[in-house]
């Protein structure tokens, strides 16, 4: 499909940019119970394995040029479940750059855990969504410094090409936010992700666009997906 940009602009040379397909991955099992799990290394849930299964057979047959996932188990079993259906199949390899934001302390718990043992904390991602680190962990322009730059490294090697990442709600919106020259710091709450959903962004060397975001039609047939979040959220 050919996008034209809006009279004035220009959208980044596909013979140069990297066009990114960055998927979320499956429900997991903290997903489920309602806990905020961060870098803690946590598998699919039996729903985030229909959920991956059900992406695969969406992908069936498709090119990538590469396949990088989070070295967490929640992405990288995903992964491996799409890949095969994937023309080729490519070899997934793991980039530790995509992992979700660090929660530090808040790993494990959930929200009314977080009210009770940091109030504090809540007052200040109020204040300041952006900057604002867990406890012991990140803030949102750690991860997207961090993120930002795994995405540059991997646009530069596979310039032109198309590459598939499995990854977490957080990168997901770094990605955006690389696509759209940066997201206003109370407007990442309100992207909301779903597990194993498609957002794909065009990244070339002077700036980027957003093809699609949240894409997660092939799980109409599916038990609701959950839409907890590790990021910011008024869920885990």
């Amino acid at each position: 499909m050919r996008y034209r940009a809006p009279t004035g602009f220009r959208l980044p040379d596909r013979r140069t940019a990297t066009e990114f397909w960055v998927v979320r991955h499956g429900e997991s099992t903290w997903n489920a119970d309602g806990r905020y799990q961060g870098q803690t290394d946590v598998p699919l849930s039996h729903v985030g394995i229909l959920q991956a299964a059900a992406l695969a057979e969406r992908l069936t047959g498709q090119h990538f040029d590469a396949v990088y996932t989070s070295d967490l188990a929640r992405a990288s079993q995903t992964a491996e479940v799409v890949a095969e259906r994937l023309a080729g199949p490519p070899a997934v390899q793991a980039e530790p750059g995509l992992r979700e934001i660090d929660v530090g302390e808040l790993g494990g718990l959930v929200v009314t855990d977080i009210e009770r043992r940091h109030p504090q904390y809540l007052r200040d991602l109020q204040a300041d969504p952006w900057g604002t680190r867990r406890p012991g962990g990140e803030s949102m322009a750690d991860l997207f410094a961090r993120c930002g730059e795994t995405f540059e490294r991997l646009r530069v090697r596979h310039a032109g090409g198309r590459v598939l990442v499995f990854t977490h709600g957080g990168v997901v919106r770094v990605a955006v936010g690389l696509a759209l020259g940066g997201v206003p710091s109370h407007a990442w709450a309100r992207l909301s992700v779903t597990n194993t959903s498609i957002t794909r962004v065009l990244l070339g060397e002077e700036g980027g666009t957003l093809l699609g975001f949240n894409d997660d039609a092939h799980l109409e047939d599916l038990i609701q997906a959950t839409e907890a979040d590790d990021v910011l959220g008024q869920a885990p």
